[in-house]
């Protein structure tokens, strides 16, 4: 039997930023806040349980031409590794 680690657990972070339990759009809001604290290069971690956090950190990454390192469902958690460009 193999233990079983996701990628994304074992890449370093800067910040971490709980944002279960919150509802479109503040984990947004939260997660521009916590990168703008975040030199250029640094990772942000973000958790959520929004279903719809996939989508919109999708497109703001896009729009602010942040890095959508990865993201992964556990459970009904969504983690998110987000890098300031």
């Amino acid at each position: 039997m193999s233990d079983t680690i996701l990628e994304n657990e074992i890449m370093e972070f800067q910040k971490e930023l709980d944002a279960r339990g919150l509802n479109c759009p503040l984990p947004i809001l939260k997660a521009k806040k916590a990168l703008a604290e975040l030199q250029s290069g640094e990772v942000l971690r973000i958790m959520a349980t929004d279903p719809g956090s996939v989508r919109d950190f999708q497109a703001f990454c896009k729009q602010t031409g942040n890095a959508l390192l990865s993201h992964v469902q556990i459970g009904r958690e969504f983690v998110f590794l987000m890098q300031r460009k």
